[in-house]
C-alpha cells in the first residue's frame, strides 16, 4: 500500500490582526485624534431661579407622597404605578421613561409649592 503524502498545508491567509494593525502611534498621530474638549454650558438666570432647578425627581415624588399620599396622586395622574401597590422605585422608573407623566407630577409639585398650607409648614 503506497499512500501518497500530499501536502495538507493550506496557503497562508492574511491575518486581520497583523503587526501593521498594532503599529505604535507617534505624537503626531495622538494629537490629531484628540476629541475636542466639551464646553460646559452655564445655566441662565431664569433656569437658576426656576423652582425645579436642581431638584431630583425622587425628592419631588417623596415630598408629594408625604404631603398628599398615593391615593391623591393616583386620582390626579392616571397611572397604574400610583394606583396598584405603589412604590417610589417603580414610580420613579416609570416617570423617567414617560415624559408626559413626569410633567404631570412636576405640575402637582409646583402647585404644592404654591399651596398656603405647605408654605406655612415648611417655610420659616
Amino acid at each position: 500500500m503506497d499512500i501518497e503524502n500530499k501536502s495538507t498545508d493550506k496557503p497562508k491567509q492574511t491575518d486581520e490582526f497583523s503587526d501593521a494593525a498594532f503599529k505604535t502611534k507617534t505624537n503626531e498621530d495622538q494629537n490629531e485624534e484628540k476629541p475636542a474638549k466639551k464646553v460646559k454650558r452655564k445655566a441662565t438666570e431664569e433656569q437658576l431661579n426656576h423652582p425645579l432647578h436642581g431638584v431630583k425627581l425622587t425628592y419631588i415624588l417623596e415630598t408629594l407622597v408625604d404631603y398628599y399620599g398615593w391615593k391623591y396622586l393616583a386620582d390626579r395622574v392616571n397611572i397604574r404605578c400610583f394606583m396598584y401597590n405603589p412604590t417610589i422605585k417603580v414610580s420613579i422608573k416609570f416617570l423617567r421613561k414617560m415624559d408626559w407623566a413626569r410633567e404631570h407630577v412636576e405640575d402637582i409639585y409646583m402647585d404644592m409649592l404654591e399651596d398656603e398650607d405647605y408654605l406655612k409648614r415648611h417655610v420659616k
